[in-house]
């Protein structure tokens, strides 16, 4: 019996929480339809709601921008709309931060999570996986040892908290896995093992 309750809840567990996450973002991002006014949103047009037109519209808006913002006319109009931006106090400090951290994460020249390191942390002796975020500059440079790497320490099983660690480079080690496999091992608190041969 208990064979088979393990087994249910393997099958089911995943499933759940995954109609759940996606459940979850879809009813958020279906809330965009709250900015339109009352009298052009689907609800009061049609008189139901159609779950997920929000989320259809949302996503063709960001692709729609992005299609825009890249060509000529679009990156023109994009770098008009920072100089904007970049004149009005407090949201200039704001936006700048965010776009700076979007940009390395998401950006096709940005460095962040591109490799998965084996480092020891907390001490000598204890080892833990990381992940490259890009190397220390400027003032921080001259006071490091001259190849150095910034780091990022997941905790787990939420890998979206951690610790920020600035390293020698010989005191690392690159490993073969992908980032997604690496968050996998994290994630699951070391019981899923790196599929090998692949790399």
């Amino acid at each position: 019996m208990k064979k088979y309750l393990i087994t249910g809840l393997l099958v089911w567990i995943p499933l759940v929480i995954t109609a759940w996450v996606l459940r979850s973002i879809v009813s958020t991002l279906d809330q965009s339809l709250l900015l339109l006014p009352a009298s052009l949103q689907p609800d009061n047009l049609i008189g139901f709601k159609l779950w997920g037109l929000g989320t259809l519209i949302t996503l063709l808006v960001v692709v729609g921008t992005g299609m825009v913002a890249s060509n000529l006319l679009g990156q023109r109009l994009v770098r008009i709309w920072e100089s904007v931006l970049s004149r009005i106090p407090v949201v200039k400090q704001i936006y700048s931060s965010v776009k700076q951290v979007s940009d390395t994460l998401l950006g096709p020249g940005g460095q962040a999570f591109r490799k998965a390191l084996l480092i020891q942390y907390p001490h000598q002796g204890s080892w833990t996986i990381a992940f490259q975020t890009g190397q220390p500059i400027g003032e921080l440079a001259q006071h490091l040892p001259t190849d150095s790497v910034s780091v990022y320490v997941p905790t787990t099983p939420n890998p979206t908290s951690g610790f920020f660690l600035m390293m020698a480079r010989k005191d690392v080690i690159e490993l073969e896995m992908s980032v997604d496999e690496a968050l996998k091992f994290i994630i699951s608190m070391g019981s899923v093992a790196p599929e090998q041969g692949k790399h």
